[in-house]
């Protein structure tokens, strides 16, 4: 008898506990896009160093170069040099080494590049607004599927908070009104 309300109870939490500890373990990533002002250059944190070493740096490289194929058939593609691959590569790795620095990791961008002087870099390009909320719309469903690999939501959110905002200060024209 014992042994019957033990396994009864057993059942019970099963069926009525653990589906609970389930729906807890399931968040939804605050992946915002916060309006920016051409010229304004609001204070930016840098993710939490619990990103990189989550994501490891194998996994971060192909995060950016996903995100830079995506790039190549988005409206942002005359940004990039699409057409020349030998190019295209190194923006991709010159990207993938800087956001791997600036996210904790190894200074590779620093020792290929220098200092990041991220502002002057992007000055011969002509970012708009509506570029940077492509360039951030892409890189959205890499990072909702980094969650669904097991990173921290909460680094995953650290990371993206700095693109948000990083990615106001390299805007430098005025976007057209419709």
């Amino acid at each position: 008898m014992i042994l019957l309300i033990i396994t009864l109870n057993l059942l019970i939490e099963t069926i009525c506990i653990i589906p609970q500890k389930l729906r807890l373990k399931e968040t939804v990533l605050e992946l915002k896009i916060t309006d920016g002002e051409l010229g304004v250059r609001p204070p930016v944190a840098k993710p939490h160093p619990g990103f990189f070493h989550e994501v490891g740096e194998e996994r971060f490289r192909k995060l950016v170069n996903d995100h830079y194929d995506a790039i190549k058939t988005s409206d942002i593609a005359f940004l990039f040099p699409v057409f020349d691959d030998e190019d295209f590569a190194q923006a991709q790795k010159h990207a993938a080494d800087f956001l791997i620095e600036i996210s904790g990791g190894p200074d590779y961008f620093t020792q290929s590049r220098g200092e990041h002087q991220m502002v002057g870099r992007h000055a011969p390009f002509r970012i708009d607004e509506k570029a940077r909320r492509v360039w951030l719309e892409l890189y959205m469903p890499l990072l909702e599927a980094l969650e669904e690999e097991g990173i921290s939501p909460e680094y995953i959110e650290s990371f993206w908070n700095y693109l948000n905002i990083f990615s106001m200060w390299v805007v430098n024209t005025p976007s057209k009104e419709a």
